[in-house]
């Protein structure tokens, strides 16, 4: 759906620029050989728009759920439009406007927003229309109804109506289950008649239990019957690691890319690391300085990580925190007072991240991928030990992560953030698995983007889900 609307409000935006523009240059000379620039001017300033629109999250239906919240964003959005087209006037030294003469700064913004708003309100409006709203039964009272349930809840645009619970008990643990059981799995054939749902979705662990006849009924009536573990993939962009069943990963191709994708990522991870390493060479060069001048201790904070098929490296970061000696706690929480001033702005940037192209180019990483966890942590994610310090359960699927190259950025950064405990790794282990099985170059720019628009605004960093520390010691050497 944001592609969506992207393109459409790109393509419009476009018209409205191109339309200004080619008004103030017309008429043409040399048989109309002056639309280009025109064409040209209109797309460069339609692509920076957007780029805007998307930096002020108004392509993330979650942020704007409705048409107040987006007209709420739009004032910031025109004074940003409005600069970057001042900015575009006077470094282009356009002729169709003097430098001196702002009047299209102003018109500009107020023909997008007039653009815009009734369309943004036509949106809205059929996304919450009835007819287009699917009445959705959910079989099994189980966990992962509890998250579909956050999941359709938190989608306005994922077009679902949650009708109720089938099970043979109401689900005790949470409260919101039990009051939307609507019967046992015994009399699924009359709740099937009396709620005439659209779909039904099936988060039963054990499908022996499932009434198949009724369900084979209604499918020859037109309702779809979707597996419950692939409906909250598709909506939550992770995967339900504790309701996935092995033949779900051992007998699936998802996890088996081809040679092609792997080189080709391979080859962009490298150009696209040697000509950032060029571009931020300057950079970080201030940022070496600014840190011996900030804090006793080395430049670089290097660090064992766990690579690719379980190999280990050495991962490189500009030092962040002040150094200790012997053993500290593994999570920032415990370390915040150890982030140094020049640090904290690292962190806050993500530039502390710069010198990992280094280890792109050594062949150690890649620009996207799941993050490498530290060697002597390594055991503590395969084995999480719960009740008794000898006694633990496996991590689902956790040796999945090994199967790419880490990389400096991942799904689970730009969608989770920094995790500061267990549960929380655990709940980015699932963003990562997602990112494995859907892995493609344009997932990759995907990410790349969003990465860029995390570190250029600052966010993530004071989240709940703040950096982990670096790592237990940083050495003085």
């Amino acid at each position: 759906m944001a592609y969506v609307l992207a393109l459409i409000e790109g393509m419009a935006i476009f018209v409205v620029i191109s339309l200004e523009v080619w008004i103030g240059t017309w008429p043409f000379s040399d048989n109309w050989n002056g639309a280009a620039p025109v064409l040209i001017k209109g797309a460069v300033l339609a692509l920076f728009f957007v780029i805007v629109l998307y930096y002020n999250d108004l392509y993330n239906l979650r942020a704007v759920p409705n048409w107040t919240r987006f007209v709420s964003r739009l004032p910031r959005v025109a004074l940003m439009i409005a600069f970057l087209h001042a900015v575009f006037l006077i470094i282009s030294r356009s002729s169709f406007i003097s430098t001196d003469s702002f009047l299209p700064v102003v018109r500009t913004p107020l023909f997008i927003a007039g653009i815009l708003l009734p369309f943004r309100a036509a949106c809205y409006r059929i996304l919450s229309d009835r007819r287009r709203i699917k009445r959705l039964l959910i079989l099994g009272a189980t966990p992962l109804a509890g998250k579909l349930i956050e999941e359709i809840q938190s989608h306005p645009d994922c077009g679902y109506s949650f009708l109720g619970l089938v099970d043979d008990a109401p689900a005790s643990g949470d409260p919101y289950l039990h009051d939307s059981w609507l019967g046992p799995l015994q009399q699924f054939g009359r709740i099937l008649e009396e709620a005439r749902p659209d779909r039904v979705i099936v988060t039963l662990p054990a499908y022996s239990q499932l009434p198949v006849r009724d369900l084979l009924e209604a499918r020859l009536h037109g309702v779809v019957v979707e597996d419950g573990v692939k409906v909250y993939e598709r909506l939550a962009g992770k995967l339900a690691i504790e309701s996935l069943m092995p033949n779900n990963l051992i007998f699936q191709k998802d996890f088996r890319k081809s040679e092609i994708l792997l080189v080709f990522r391979r080859a962009f991870s490298l150009i696209a690391a040697a000509f950032g390493l060029v571009l931020a060479l300057p950079l970080m060069g201030v940022i070496a300085l600014l840190i011996k001048l900030d804090s006793a201790g080395p430049v670089l904070f290097i660090q064992e990580r766990v690579g690719l098929m379980g190999r280990n490296f050495l991962l490189l970061k500009f030092r962040t925190m002040r150094p200790v000696n012997g053993k500290t706690s593994e999570w920032v929480r415990d370390n915040g007072n150890r982030i140094t001033r020049v640090g904290k702005w690292l962190r806050k940037f993500r530039l502390d991240e710069l010198p990992q192209l280094v280890n792109v180019l050594l062949g150690d990483m890649d620009l996207v991928g799941p993050r490498p966890h530290p060697v002597s942590n390594f055991r503590l994610f395969v084995v999480v030990l719960r009740n008794a310090p000898d006694c633990g359960i496996a991590i689902p699927y956790y040796s999945l992560r090994s199967a790419v190259r880490p990389g400096i950025t991942g799904w689970a950064q730009i969608r989770y953030g920094y995790a500061n405990d267990l549960e929380e790794e655990i709940e980015k282990i699932r963003y990562d698995l997602y990112y494995i099985k859907h892995m493609s170059l344009w997932f990759d720019l995907r990410i790349i983007f969003d990465t860029v628009k995390i570190a250029l605004l600052g966010r993530g960093s004071e989240s709940p889900h703040a950096y982990r520390a670096e790592s237990a010691v940083e050495s003085e050497a």
